[in-house]
């Protein structure tokens, strides 16, 4: 169940990247952090091109097969799946707020709200598919079905080695971004160097 092991490195993935936006968020309200508007950016980017476009596709695969398996959890399944076609709209969402931000400056509550949103949906997301689904998917997937899922999600270039419409190096994007952040979140090492 490779599969099973790569959805939740990408959970994890995903939970730091959250944490560490709001974490800045709030220590730039307080003012004890100037605010690096390229990291914010960059920080963005890399919600929308990793988690949104290259990991939901691979949970929707193996989704769309314990459909196929049990009726069980469907309300779930259709919940999620609504949610991931909401990708486009969150993502926007998070631009939005940045850009009225980065033209005044005393609307970092908008951005903070925005991202607040953004980070309490995907903790409720994750919640859902760790607590309902993957459980049912242990639970009704067969051999050959698991074969069959993690044949399809190591067919799928690993996103922390770049994606097929735009070759990017996420481990090194994940690393500066980390480099970036401030203690005790991140290294503390300066401005993003994008």
């Amino acid at each position: 169940m490779e599969a099973l092991r790569i959805i939740s490195d990408e959970h994890q993935s995903l939970a730091a990247i959250l944490h560490a936006v709001r974490f800045m968020i709030k220590e730039v309200a307080a003012g004890r952090l100037t605010p690096d508007l390229k990291l914010f950016e960059a920080m963005i980017h890399y919600l929308d091109a990793y988690p949104e476009k290259r990991h939901h596709p691979k949970e929707d695969f193996l989704f769309e097969r314990l459909k196929t398996r049990t009726p069980d959890g469907a309300e779930a399944l259709a919940k999620v799946e609504r949610q991931h076609l909401g990708a486009a709209a969150r993502i926007k969402a998070l631009e939005d707020a940045l850009q009225v931000y980065k033209a005044d400056s005393s609307r970092l509550v908008e951005f903070s709200r925005a991202f607040d949103n953004y980070a309490e949906f995907y903790r409720n997301h994750m919640i859902l598919e760790e607590v309902e689904i993957i459980p049912l998917a242990r639970e009704h997937l067969t051999t050959e079905d698991w074969w069959d899922v993690d044949r399809v999600f190591a067919a799928e270039p690993d996103p922390m080695g770049g994606t097929r419409e735009k070759p990017e190096d996420f481990a090194a994007v994940f690393s500066k971004l980390v480099a970036s952040a401030p203690a005790p979140i991140g290294l503390g090492a300066g401005p993003y160097q994008g």
